[in-house]
């Protein structure tokens, strides 16, 4: 089975070794720059000139090159049944589409503030058109302010070319986000780490709201991934996680085991 050492060797030879990059299509729109590039079978959505924001296998739309994106498929353990998942921000689309296609949820919906973003996940990550999913264009915090469906997993990934958004970091926010969650659901943030201290940003709001009974792991990106339950505690049981996790490796093309190794109490 693939360790931490070997998911880093890999992470870091796809980076230093890559080839130069193909630019498919540029778009501008109020917030900035949208570029889509490709090298070999990759392709990249970038917000900006630098940011890289997603990457996408040709022909495997629900693929993951991202640790990050990774880690947040450990929800599937703890939610083996969906009925309702909601993704806050879109990007490529890779990770909805993971979710899709591993964890099938009966419906999906996905929240995107940028239509053009929406626009070359379809023509250049080959988001699906299915009548499992359903992508509103709006902002993450005007969706939840109207939202009266309760979810049974909500999955929060906002960033723009600068970094994390805002609304990621607001206790109100992240408030509503907890509370529209299902009895027995799942809310699954992907933070920024502070440094290397294995502590995300706004640590101690995340705290004041949810205790210390969250899990988290740390990636290589530098990312830190939270799992939040509705109430209670998550069960940390690696040996049942790990067998969980062997049955998708085939499916995956890549283990969970390193992410679940990482997984720890917040306190």
């Amino acid at each position: 089975m693939t360790g931490w050492r070997e998911q880093l060797g890999w992470w870091l030879a796809h980076r230093l070794g890559r080839g130069p990059e193909q630019e498919l299509e540029r778009q501008h729109d109020a917030l900035g720059e949208l570029r889509v590039t490709q090298v070999g079978d990759l392709r990249y959505l970038y917000f900006g000139e630098e940011t890289e924001q997603s990457c996408g296998l040709i022909g495997d739309p629900g693929w993951l090159g991202y640790d990050y994106t990774r880690a947040m498929l450990l929800a599937g353990f703890w939610q083996p049944q969906l009925e309702r998942a909601l993704a806050l921000g879109l990007g490529g689309g890779s990770l909805v589409c993971a979710v899709l296609q591993h964890l099938q949820p009966a419906q999906m919906r996905a929240v995107e503030l940028r239509p053009a973003v929406v626009e070359l996940a379809r023509r250049w990550f080959a988001l699906p058109e299915v009548p499992e999913l359903q992508v509103v264009v709006a902002s993450a915090e005007q969706y939840m302010a109207s939202l009266t469906e309760p979810v049974d997993l909500l999955m929060l990934d906002l960033y723009l070319e600068d970094g994390i958004a805002g609304a990621q970091l607001h206790m109100d926010f992240l408030q509503q986000c907890h509370a529209a969650l299902r009895p027995g659901g799942l809310m699954v943030v992907n933070q920024w780490q502070q440094g290397s201290s294995g502590k995300p940003y706004a640590v101690h709001r995340l705290r004041e709201l949810f205790g210390e009974r969250y899990l988290q792991v740390e990636v290589v990106e530098g990312n830190i991934i939270l799992f939040i339950p509705q109430s209670g505690e998550l069960t940390l049981d690696r040996q049942a996680m790990n067998v969980w996790a062997d049955g998708l490796e085939s499916q995956l093309g890549y283990s969970l085991r390193p992410y679940i190794e990482g997984l720890r109490r917040a306190g």
